[in-house]
């Protein structure tokens, strides 16, 4: 049955890296041994993305022995695989959150985002990860009656954060930037920007390394008993911690059940072209910029390195990734950019990340010594590296900022994981229809 497939083999061979752009131009292979055997630690970190790698650097450096367990590579999920946006803000509105939480408190939330960026792009300076940063995101409006609330929305980032970074875009200017017609405004985020993901992830895990942090790959992870002395049980080893911290987002499965039942996974696809010509990039995304659209089922993309257009988009009713993604990717992209139509496409993959009921991540104290996070909802790259350091913090006795997320009280998803597929095709079929009715 789909709603017991198991994530981490449904789509992938285990302990290789996605077929992906990124793992082709990676900085480096990674090649870290299976765990074997009994060890101990201060704190057992479980998941190699950025959740758990940016943690096994901040704890290594506060002197913690540090043991991470990934059951593939160093950046084989979400982490190594996402559409490279960096963004500033929560995965939702502040006006979104000013409701749900008052003003005061949406402040807060807002002040922790923009840190997310700053923690993330410091981490990129202090250790010299090279990972192709560049500023900007637009997000671009698909109806016109979207228009005029993104100025106001603007305006409104302005006057009541102080939030400098960010600017309306009108149609004429919104085309002339993505060179289609398919935009009728929109906003340019110059606090955001956009990065090649994998070799942010393995640039973390270098940077965890040297301070000490102990890396397994390979190692899968079967459970974990509480105590005073977390015991977490692999394959073929054992680990005996005094605190456990999970990262594992979409991939965390059936390790825990309370967790798990607080977010949803979902897959996402990306292609990427041939190389383009310097004119012929430059008429896809005149500036560089990265793309979003305002489509639930989002339309996300911008150009690499070497200028291919990297293209993420299409809709996916279950956990098994499309047979040809190249063309389950090449239908919505060619919406956009006719003129891309007939372009090789040199890569397809695809990934799963994981969205929870309020699209704001979940934290949670699951034992006394056991934290999780996850849920980050298409909004990771910066706020689950963020995610690490405020683990790493609760972890060190110090938890205002972890607390200031997990009183966000996320609820769990009704049937918590045992509907996880049937509210995936659900929610996938409410919300593609939305688009496609312009509702």
């Amino acid at each position: 049955m789909l709603s017991s497939l198991d994530l981490l083999t449904a789509n992938d061979a285990r302990g290789v890296h996605a077929p992906s752009y990124y793992a082709a131009t990676a900085n480096r292979q990674t090649d870290h041994s299976e765990l074997t055997g009994e060890t101990s630690c201060d704190v057992c970190i479980v998941g190699g993305g950025y959740t758990g790698l940016s943690s096994a650097l901040h704890l290594a450096e506060r002197g913690y022995d540090v043991v991470l367990l990934e059951a593939n590579r160093v950046g084989w999920g979400a982490s190594g695989r996402n559409g490279g946006q960096v963004g500033t803000g929560q995965r939702v509105d502040q006006t979104v959150l000013e409701k749900r939480h008052g003003l005061e408190q949406a402040k807060v939330l807002w002040d922790l985002a923009l840190e997310s960026m700053d923690v993330t792009l410091g981490l990129i300076g202090e250790h010299g990860i090279e990972c192709d940063y560049r500023p900007g995101v637009l997000h671009a409006d698909h109806r016109k009656d979207y228009v005029p609330e993104t100025k106001a929305y603007v305006d409104h980032l302005k006057t009541v954060y102080g939030y400098d970074k960010v600017r309306f875009v009108d149609t004429d200017e919104v085309r002339q930037m993505v060179g289609s017609p398919c935009y009728h405004g929109g906003s340019l985020d110059m606090g955001s920007g956009h990065v090649h993901p994998l070799n942010l992830a393995l640039g973390l895990a270098g940077a965890a390394e040297a301070k000490g942090a102990r890396l397994f790959e390979t190692t899968r992870v079967l459970s974990y008993t509480p105590g005073e002395t977390v015991t977490v049980k692999t394959e073929k080893g054992v680990v005996r911690a005094r605190h456990l911290v999970l990262g594992c987002n979409g991939y965390l499965g059936k390790l825990d059940k309370k967790a798990a039942a607080h977010v949803l996974p979902i897959n996402n696809f990306i292609v990427a072209t041939e190389p383009l010509s310097d004119a012929g990039a430059k008429a896809l995304i005149r500036d560089n910029v990265a793309v979003a659209d305002s489509k639930f089922v989002i339309n996300y993309f911008r150009l690499s390195a070497d200028n291919r257009m990297l293209f993420g988009g299409g809709e996916n009713y279950g956990y098994r990734f499309p047979e040809d993604i190249k063309s389950f990717v090449r239908k919505p992209m060619s919406e956009i950019y006719p003129q891309l139509k007939d372009v090789r496409i040199d890569y397809g993959w695809g990934g799963t990340l994981a969205i929870s009921p309020k699209r704001m991540p979940y934290f949670a104290r699951i034992h006394p010594n056991v934290l999780s996070a996850s849920g980050y909802s298409g909004h990771g790259v910066a706020m689950a590296t963020f995610a690490g350091k405020v683990l790493a913090e609760a972890v060190d006795g110090t938890a205002s900022r972890f607390d200031a997320f997990e009183q966000i009280r996320v609820p769990a998803f009704p049937g918590g994981d045992k509907l996880r597929y049937p509210l995936l095709v659900l929610a996938m079929t409410w919300y593609s229809l939305r688009d496609k009715l312009g509702i």
